[in-house]
């Protein structure tokens, strides 16, 4: 019997779609898309594809392999070689469906560091293929430059699934040897997971999946190391039914994918942590997802998203290596999750299908660094400037947010920014946190110590942004050179003249060291090009233009000690998509639900139903028309914009255990129910006059325009904004000072060189 195997069957599509290898999966014109040689295919349509990642990027010396052939050849002739080496045997054909054709799936193991070719032919023909592999060490790194050091091992002090450590690492890369652990769901009143000896015991859960496989509630939980980080993967599995591999799919797994995040980031730096995202999610384990993570994705562990997108491709790498290659994957996270979720979406297209993410922000280096660095500065400015020039009112005014307690609480985040620790510095004035670790603390930069290690964003990331020659530190793309401070509140009458150019007389910059000086401080331009070219600043029109987002958030605006997550941050990231795209109907905003998966706080879990609809329903389109159009029809119907009137006074929607669901879109003036229950407060830039997408590093600069205020200034007046403000005023409408223009998606920083960043 000859098995013939169709090329173009969607499960074929699918495999070479998972991490950008098909045109159709990036955006139109995008630099990286073909940059890599991922197939050979000759008159005779026999083909090797990478499945388990690009074929320049494999790690670890294995990697899973598709081979299809044409109508007129038989699989079971293919002979496949590594290195000149026979490997067939390790190929088995793998049927998805009638429908879909068949392929050869193998994984090859023992490949040599740098370049591997791999061959298949049939004999006695002249159908030949070849695929060149460039194989890199399982420790990295692969496109984010030279590891950091130092660089504390965290394998002691990591807790499986069953409650152990995972033991002292095995190398200065803190390597682990891969390990497996069974644990079950209890039944009893505390719940929880309990380790799994085998024996069936009565307290045991049932899970029902999406497919409707009714299981018992046992998760097969995988641990390891890839790229200096420690990887999780967990999916419902009995081990009484066959150990799960790529041809041999677990009962409880439903095929597809959730790739968690945790987030943070003022301690995110030379460690590789001791927790990952949550993988014993139950919601998401209930449903059949197989559930990923790992601590490089921990923000709060690595405040760098390059990195973590290096870290995603690599950890992906080993979830198909091991459990064959998923139908989809999600990638989920709150605060400093989304911004890796956003810019890994972004940035490295295909390595995630659709993104849930909450509590959002663009990415760290922008919208987020801006407004804290602007929050210190103000800070400083109300308590030792002018301590009793502005009232409290006034203030908040100025820095624009909707609670006064947000000044002095994200004066204290900027501390990601601020390399210098001192026992003496006020909370809002701190810097150089490193989580509490007595072996960084003793390392840390300070004036006695002018070598020691630079707990910022911009030290962690260096690799980016390169070295400032005139401080010997990580350069820098931070400026407020040209930026108006309280810019809106002076033209609405909220403040007087007279505080409007003290403000911007006395606000001043920082030095590199984050220490308060009277001038404006000015950005790197190097750093500067480097952000806004590469995606460190969210771009939204490579992978986002075609991947689906549900963006959901509780409100916190409003409390009184203060919040960075601010919902005017969502409205940032969806003034980039429309920027880039025209239009953002594949962004999809909820606010206010009962965030969880019970039957008391069911609104994530319905949120990742839909998602899971949205994503089903694009893969069954196979019009020929653009992914970008099919992301948009196929989204459901009942997917939209909605915000939760928790006190039963909304309009619009259903209503639902005291409170209504009301629909209706949201925007960032939006008049609506939504903008009255949930309203957007701005972030300091966006007083002084900066787009709401806040994506402006170094602003362009104009000269002072009277026209340009609704108060008329004396000359005396006029004189002194002349004198603050010598080279002139930003011109926010010109975009980025320093930005040339996006540079393409899969860019490398090294070591690989392919798609390197210029």
């Amino acid at each position: 019997m000859r098995i013939r195997a169709n090329p173009a069957s969607p499960t074929a599509l699918l495999t070479m779609a998972a991490f950008g290898v098909l045109g159709a999966c990036s955006p139109e014109g995008d630099p990286g898309a073909n940059a890599e040689a991922s197939e050979a295919l000759g008159s005779s349509d026999l083909r090797i594809e990478s499945v388990s990642t690009k074929p320049y990027l494999v790690t670890g010396g294995d990697v899973l392999l598709r081979i299809e052939a044409g109508e007129d050849l038989d699989l079971s002739d293919v002979r496949v070689s590594a290195n000149g080496t026979d490997v067939t045997t390790r190929f088995s054909l793998d049927v998805p469906g009638a429908s879909q054709g068949a392929s050869l799936i193998g994984l090859v193991a023992g490949l040599g560091l740098g370049d591997n070719q791999i061959e298949a032919r049939i004999p006695d023909s002249d159908a030949t293929a070849a695929l060149e592999l460039t194989n890199y060490p399982i420790t990295g790194p692969i496109i984010s430059g030279p590891h950091e050091t130092p660089y504390l091992c965290g394998t002691e002090r990591f807790r499986t699934a069953g409650g152990e450590t995972l033991g002292a690492p095995l190398d200065e890369n803190c390597s682990v040897e891969t390990r497996v652990e069974y644990v079950y769901l209890s039944t009893e009143d505390d719940g929880g997971f309990k380790a799994y000896g085998g024996a069936m015991p009565p307290d045991m859960a049932e899970a029902t999946t999406l497919d409707g496989e009714v299981v018992p509630f046992i998760v097969r939980v995988q641990a390891g190391t890839v790229n200096r980080a420690i990887y999780q993967s967990a999916m419902l599995h009995d081990p009484a039914d066959p150990t799960p591999d790529p041809w041999t799919r677990s009962r409880g797994w439903n095929g597809k994918l959730v790739y968690t995040h945790g987030g943070g980031c003022r301690n995110g730096w030379f460690q590789q942590g001791r927790s990952t995202g949550q993988v014993l999610n139950v919601g998401l384990l209930e449903m059949g997802f197989a559930v990923t993570s790992a601590s490089l994705n921990v923000f709060g562990t690595n405040c760098n998203d390059l990195l973590a997108s290096e870290t995603h491709i690599m950890v992906k790498e080993r979830f198909v290596e091991s459990y064959g290659q998923p139908t989809y994957a999600i990638a989920t996270g709150g605060s400093g999750g989304s911004y890796q979720s956003h810019q890994t979406a972004d940035n490295y297209p295909g390595v995630f299908d659709g993104i849930i993410v909450s509590s959002s922000f663009p990415d760290v280096t922008s919208a987020t660094i801006f407004t804290l660095a602007d929050a210190r500065l103000l800070s400083f400015y109300f308590t030792e400037m002018a301590p009793r020039q502005f009232s409290e009112d006034e203030q908040r005014l100025v820095s624009g947010f909707g609670s006064w307690g947000s000044i002095p609480n994200l004066s204290r985040g900027a501390a990601r920014i601020d390399a210098t620790y001192s026992e003496t510095a006020s909370p809002e004035e701190q810097g150089a946190e490193v989580g509490r670790l007595p072996e960084l603390e003793a390392l840390r930069y300070s004036s006695s110590n002018p070598d020691g290690i630079r707990a910022t964003v911009y030290d962690h990331t260096v690799n980016v942004y390169g070295i400032d020659p005139a401080t010997g530190f990580a350069a820098r793309p931070l400026d407020n050179y040209g930026v108006q401070y309280g810019l809106d509140v002076l033209n609405s009458g909220q403040i007087t003249k007279a505080q409007f150019i003290s403000l911007n007389r006395g606000v001043g910059g920082y030095d590199a060291d984050l220490n308060h000086v009277p001038e404006r401080h000015r950005a790197n331009p190097e750093a500067t090009r480097r952000a806004v070219d590469t995606g460190r600043v969210l771009y939204g029109g490579a992978g986002l233009a075609t991947t689906p987002v549900i963006d959901y958030r509780s409100y916190t605006d409003d409390r009184e000690g203060g919040d960075i997550h601010m919902i005017v941050h969502q409205f940032s990231t969806r003034a980039r998509l429309v920027a880039a795209n025209g239009h953002a109907d594949n962004h999809v905003m909820n606010v206010g639900g009962r965030w969880g998966y019970t039957e008391d706080r069911p609104d994530l879990g319905v949120l990742f139903r839909q998602m899971d609809r949205w994503l089903t329903n694009i893969q069954a389109d196979d019009e020929p028309i653009a992914l970008s159009e099919k992301v948009v029809r196929a989204k459901p119907a009942g997917l939209a914009d909605n915000c939760w009137d928790t006190q039963g006074g909304g309009r619009g929607g259903g209503q639902a255990q005291g409170r209504v669901n009301v629909i209706e879109p949201l925007a960032y003036e939006g008049a609506g129910t939504c903008g009255e229950i949930y309203p957007a407060y701005p972030t300091p830039r966006h007083v002084a006059g900066g787009p709401l997408a806040n994506n402006i590093v170094s602003c362009h600069l104009k000269p002072l325009d009277r026209a340009d205020y609704e108060v008329e200034f004396t000359n005396e007046e006029w004189s002194a904004l002349g004198e603050i403000f010598p080279d002139g005023v930003c011109d926010w409408a010109q975009g980025d000072l320093h930005g040339q223009g996006y540079q393409g998606t899969w860019l490398s920083f090294g070591p690989s060189d392919v798609n390197r960043a210029r």
